[in-house]
């Protein structure tokens, strides 16, 4: 099914009768990136419409797609099940891929194309969009993995004004660290300070969203992830860390987005 919209040239929509339950497929023309990007959404059975429940913004890894939270990492099943045992309020899942430039495109602005503003404006649009249970006050928050949690961080640093929250599991903390992983060059990547790093993001403000992350303890990003908690400690930024069990897998990420719902749970609440 094509949707005319106002905010893209076209929507492509999943059948609701050939999709599992709650899911729904989009492949949206995004200005931002100036080509066609896929997403997943998913409304969990207790997000009513009019609700204007919160919007939870996954971020895949470098490598991954739109796909990998829900069929690699089970995060709607985590939802489900701390919703149904009243941990926390509904909120509806929306999991953009990163455009699918190279390995990964850092979720950064490049030169020619602004993977940053796809997610930051472009993504929560789609989900007021496609969902009835989201619309204007709905709040934000943005979770990531490894690169997906390098943007979660730096975008509660560069954005408190749309982010209400964001965490990350086993994040790239600077973007030297992206060399490791990813074949392309970065020459059309975006220089200023506050997207090579996350420190520099969390400080352009005096009051960044509020912002969570941890790290297995066999992750090879550990040491990182340790500096980047002792910087922010030394300049004094609020912020949560934590070190688990695991390593830099699903079976770690799997399990540790229960901590990103309750935190977001937690700053709902706080909210009221």
């Amino acid at each position: 099914m094509t949707m005319e919209n106002d905010s893209f040239r076209y929507l492509e929509v999943s059948d609701p009768g050939l999709t599992p339950p709650g899911f729904t497929f989009v492949t949206a023309k995004s200005a931002a990136l100036g080509q066609r990007a896929d997403v997943t959404i998913y409304a969990p059975s207790a997000a009513r419409s009019g609700d204007e429940v919160p919007i939870v913004i996954l971020l895949h890894g470098a490598r991954g797609s739109h796909w990998a939270w829900t069929f690699k990492g089970g995060a709607h099943e985590r939802l489900e099940a701390l919703i149904d045992a009243g941990r926390m309020t509904p909120m509806v899942l929306i999991m953009p891929s990163d455009g699918l430039w190279g390995d990964g495109s850092g979720f950064v602005g490049h030169r020619a194309q602004d993977f940053e503003r796809w997610i930051v404006e472009e993504t929560p649009r789609l989900a007021m969009t496609i969902s009835p249970a989201c619309g204007e006050r709905s709040p934000i928050f943005v979770c990531g993995l490894s690169m997906g949690g390098y943007a979660a961080l730096r975008l509660a640093g560069k954005f408190p004004d749309r982010i209400a929250g964001a965490s990350a599991h086993s994040a790239i903390t600077t973007d030297e660290q992206f060399d490791l992983v990813i074949a392309e060059s970065r020459s059309g990547w975006s220089r200023a300070p506050e997207d090579r790093g996350v420190v520099a993001a969390l400080t352009l403000t005096s009051r960044p969203a509020p912002v969570r992350f941890d790290c297995g303890l066999d992750d090879p990003l550990l040491p990182a992830n340790r500096r980047l908690h002792a910087d922010l400690d030394a300049l004094g930024v609020a912020h949560r860390f934590e070190v688990r069990p695991g390593g830099h897998d699903w079976v770690y990420w799997s399990k540790s987005i229960e901590q990103s719902f309750l935190f977001f749970n937690d700053l709902m609440a706080s909210r009221s």
